[in-house]
């Protein structure tokens, strides 16, 4: 299987927009594909709607954005396609029509996915041209902030399939979830269902509103989940013999007649019972409204959990050190390449390039001061890592600690300006590294700000400054040695610790 540059969304819709904004922002391309051409303005309308929540998601430095294109051709989109994602309505004679037209013009090298929420992928696969590279990957709404996604294998799905969507998804920072054998639902659905139909029992038979039974998860049972799921919290509640104990107290109580597995008749009272309810608990806010809330939340709630390394807050410090990784490996080669050439004269290193994200954006419209460290601090990182000073570095117990810092202003950035820095070594000595950063607007290569920045190296314990590692003395020192005829840039020099010319 290919690897993948350009995702194919076939069918559009909302789960067709999530797919579309969680792969542009880590710098896939789309192509969105739909029959309607209409759709053009919806999707990307929703990838404009998520790019505020995606960009606090994680601070590690991305890959540049992909580009989406639209077309009404879904045969075009097929031969254009590294990876196709279907998503149109859940009708399983419509679904195995297009995927069997599709199919007949998308590589055999290409995986094609379905976002089915329910219908089995031998099933989808019947008519397909090489159905062994097809399978299920289900996502969960809203797709570009919830990382699971079930991977389906039908009959005729190869591991090889199965292994590149798990590839291609993890690339994303999804989680991806493979389901042993195919079922009706997959997992999660069945599991949300059993509480749907409870809830429609409890609404018809007047036990409780939409609000109440919400709340009766809101503020019990979801906080538990976001971090732990059911089994484990059970496990937990068994005390020091865990579920053994559980299932032996409360076990003979799943025999008691509480729950009903039969969904009620969807009478019109139960229907407008349903829509009363919920339209109180929106009260008056839009879905556009409700969303952004949602999101808000979803991003706070993953950061939270990524501090503990658990559940989806492990997925994405999975994903940021993958971001970290992979622009200190560009780097590195940047940097190599400069270190060969020590003594002729290359100019400063372009290591970082990012954009204004909308939260850098202060009262007056530009970026805020706070961030300019932030973006210094990114390009820091890139050269340490070049220098071998990375996370397993520093678990040794060693590390550049910043002491000093000069920073100069000269012209102001707007919401999503795209930039990039160039990074100079300006000095090496056994305890300290003085850098000099310049930060650029891409667009015209303005000089945007620059920084110039005094590191020391410090041992912990005992928590003093110590020497640091010949290697990466030597590699730093490369670097110095490869800009060293470089004249001064005028901003430089201004520090009151810096080491001595």
């Amino acid at each position: 299987m290919r690897q993948v540059r350009t995702l194919g969304l076939l069918g559009t819709g909302v789960i067709g927009g999530g797919w579309a904004a969680r792969a542009l922002h880590f710098g896939i391309d789309v192509v969105a594909a739909d029959l309607n051409p209409q759709m053009e303005e919806w999707i990307r309308g929703a990838v404009a709607n998520a790019e505020g929540a995606l960009a606090r998601l994680t601070f590690a430095p991305l890959p540049r954005k992909g580009t989406l294109s639209f077309t009404t051709d879904l045969n075009a989109m097929a031969r254009q396609a590294d990876f196709i994602q279907e998503n149109i309505p859940e009708q399983l004679e419509l679904k195995q029509r297009v995927l069997a037209a599709v199919s007949a013009h998308a590589p055999p090298d290409v995986v094609i996915a379905s976002s089915t929420s329910g219908l089995l992928p031998s099933d989808l696969q019947r008519d397909m041209h090489a159905p062994e590279r097809f399978l299920v990957a289900h996502p969960f709404n809203p797709v570009y902030l919830l990382p699971l996604v079930e991977l389906v294998g039908g009959k005729q799905t190869s591991a090889a399939a199965l292994d590149a969507a798990s590839t291609f998804m993890t690339y994303i920072g999804m989680h991806p979830l493979r389901v042993r054998r195919e079922v009706p639902g997959h997992l999660t659905d069945r599991l949300q269902e059993a509480i749907w139909r409870e809830i429609l029992h409890m609404v018809n038979e007047g036990v409780a509103t939409t609000g109440e039974l919400d709340d009766a998860i809101v503020y019990g049972p979801g906080l538990r989940w976001a971090a732990m799921g059911t089994n484990l919290i059970y496990h937990l509640a068994g005390g020091d013999t865990g579920m053994r104990h559980m299932l032996k107290q409360f076990g003979p109580c799943l025999k008691w007649p509480w729950t009903k597995l039969e969904a009620p008749e969807l009478t019109e009272s139960l229907i407008d019972a349903m829509v009363a309810g919920t339209q109180a608990q929106a009260a008056g806010r839009s879905i556009r409204e409700l969303e952004r809330l949602r999101d808000d939340c979803l991003v706070a709630i993953q950061q939270v959990l990524k501090e503990f390394n658990i559940g989806a807050g492990a997925t994405l410090r999975a994903l940021e050190e993958r971001l970290y990784e992979t622009a200190a490996a560009s780097a590195r080669a940047q940097l190599s390449v400069a270190a060969d050439a020590a003594g002729s004269g290359a100019g400063p290193l372009p290591l970082f390039e990012t954009q204004v994200r909308p939260e850098w954006i202060d009262y007056n419209g530009h970026m805020t001061d706070s961030r300019y460290l932030q973006v210094f601090g990114d390009a820091t990182d890139a050269v340490f890592r070049f220098a071998g000073i990375d996370d397993a570095y520093r678990k040794s117990g060693r590390a550049l600690y910043s002491v000093e810092a000069h920073l100069t202003h000269r012209c102001e950035v707007l919401a999503l300006e795209a930039l990039y820095v160039t990074t100079r070594v300006l000095e090496v000595a056994d305890k300290r590294v003085r850098l000099f950063h310049a930060l650029h607007r891409r667009r015209d290569d303005a000089l945007v700000a620059t920084a110039e920045q005094l590191y020391l190296h410090v041992s912990a314990p005992p928590g003093k400054a110590s020497s640091m590692d010949n290697d990466a003395r030597a590699r730093l020192a490369s670097l110095q040695a490869a800009h060293a005829r470089l004249p001064l840039p005028p901003e430089a020099g201004r520090l009151a610790g810096k080491l001595a010319g």
